[in-house]
């Protein structure tokens, strides 16, 4: 089946198990883009004297609980079925609170095309995440049902295989909504990702619109800069920073120094 798109892209810088069924497979879906919608500002805490408080300057903050789950947010808990290692489960997020990392990213509909790209080279990457102490999240607006269907069919024919992380089954709309990431007169989602601390703060987001595949490579940086800074307070990660390459002091001597020695 065809599928033709307009692209743009719009970026702001966890089980009791069920017996399975098989059910019939869905059918391949016809997809159209959404207008990009305006980015809400976000607000920065005011600096101190002290380094450590120039630093935390440089952390947004957003409001309260009616602002939508921007960065600095508390992210929105949810509780939901999922398909995992063929079986259905129950994930909530916030059981991995205090314990992992969480890449959370939600994907328009099963049996499409640029969304098995994604969801498969996740579950490739997934022991490198592991290592991070990071689980990765997939979700749609299918059923558990679907995503069982999908799993079950093998990655030749366009299928997924079985993958190392819960598929969560957002039938309601209620989780992509609650992450601002769903299109109403479509009733599907953005392709949404979500990188959320051990606090359960919102530390990342991307959302791409539909054509727009995303990078694993990328987030997997994203997270270990993320990593980084939360580890060292004082310092900040300049453009495309990766493990080992020289951080930054958020101050003007600090800064001078990054800058003399690149």
């Amino acid at each position: 089946m065809a599928c033709s798109f307009a692209a743009a892209t719009v970026v702001s810088s966890a089980s009791t198990p069920t017996p399975t069924a098989r059910p019939l497979a869905s059918a391949p879906h016809s997809l159209s883009l959404p207008r990009a919608a305006a980015a809400k500002p976000i607000r920065f805490a005011a600096a101190n004297s002290s380094r450590s408080a120039r630093a935390s300057a440089l952390v947004a903050r957003a409001g309260g609980v009616d602002d939508l789950p921007l960065v600095g947010n508390k992210a929105p808990d949810f509780e939901a079925e999922a398909v995992f290692d063929q079986e259905f489960i129950n994930v909530k997020l916030s059981d991995y609170i205090g314990k992992k990392y969480v890449i959370l990213f939600f994907y328009p509909l099963d049996f499409t095309f640029v969304c098995p790209t994604e969801i498969t080279a996740f579950s490739d990457r997934h022991e490198e995440f592991e290592k991070l102490n990071t689980e990765i999240l997939g979700v749609s607006i299918d059923s558990v049902f679907s995503h069982l269907a999908w799993v079950q069919t093998d990655r030749k024919a366009g299928g997924l295989g079985d993958l190392k992380y819960p598929l969560i089954s957002d039938v309601t709309k209620s989780i992509s909504k609650s992450f601002g990431v769903l299109i109403p007169d479509q009733g599907i989602a953005l392709r949404g990702l979500f990188i959320i601390d051990k606090e359960g703060v919102i530390q990342h987001s991307t959302i791409n619109n539909l054509a727009i595949g995303r990078s694993v490579d990328e987030t997997m940086r994203t997270l270990q800069a993320l990593q980084y800074v939360q580890e060292n307070p004082d310092e900040v990660c300049p453009a495309g920073w990766k493990p080992g390459e020289k951080s930054m002091k958020p101050d003007p001597k600090g800064s001078k120094e990054y800058f003399a020695a690149i």
